[in-house]
């Protein structure tokens, strides 16, 4: 049995885009939503934690040592690196940043202001491919980078990920039974251009699998 050092952080998850690295925080201020409300209100923010753990050895990287009032988001694999996400409220900026293995060093990928979004709720990296997006509380899905985009979405719709110039999204339905679509959206109007049944899965490998 191999023992990980994680410094308290027990729960990992896959890290979406990769078969070998796994990510686990601390929330010491819940989710990155929850953190900017408790900065907006006054209340000081616990700076968070992130851990990265590549699979099979175990090794650990702590790839952000966050200062006070900076917490981070869930991270991506894309194209063969690890893009994180991080919010400096003090500052005003959410950093895209991308961490590199060998040299256990971060670099800036894109700074953008934090007045770009209206909040952060469900502000996260997509690797598929690699973008900031945001899921608003009114039915609206945003690209906000790197182009930005505003979709009219269905309750309970998801995004998958953009293959050209076709969106694909994920909603489901209690009808009264239990079912999933891959919806197809155009990715320059939003037009809904195709239903598909069935339940979408990502795999490890990047495969996609529509289970129907």
């Amino acid at each position: 049995m191999k023992r990980i050092i994680t410094n308290g952080i027990t729960n990992l998850e896959p890290l979406p885009g990769s078969s070998e690295w796994y990510w686990g925080t601390d929330y010491a201020s819940n989710d990155l939503y929850e953190a900017e409300e408790l900065f907006h209100s006054g209340h000081p923010i616990d700076k968070n934690r992130l851990v990265l753990v590549h699979c099979p050895e175990g090794t650990v990287y702590e790839p952000v040592c966050t200062k006070s009032g900076q917490y981070l988001g869930r991270p991506v694999y894309h194209d063969g690196q690890i893009v994180l996400l991080l919010v400096d409220f003090p500052k005003e900026e959410i950093r895209i940043l991308t961490f590199h293995e060998a040299e256990e060093t971060t670099k800036p990928l894109a700074v953008l202001p934090l007045s770009i979004v209206a909040d952060c709720y469900n502000l996260m990296l997509e690797a598929s491919p690699l973008m900031l997006t945001r899921s608003a509380h009114d039915n609206q899905f945003q690209i906000i980078w790197p182009e930005r985009r505003d979709f009219a979405i269905e309750d309970h719709e998801f995004f998958e990920f953009l293959e050209g110039n076709r969106l694909y999204t994920s909603v489901w339905y209690e009808d009264p039974d239990y079912r999933e679509e891959l919806l197809v959206r155009d990715y320059d109007t939003g037009e809904l251009l195709e239903r598909i049944p069935g339940s979408f899965r990502r795999m490890p490998n990047g495969q996609r699998w529509l289970l129907v």
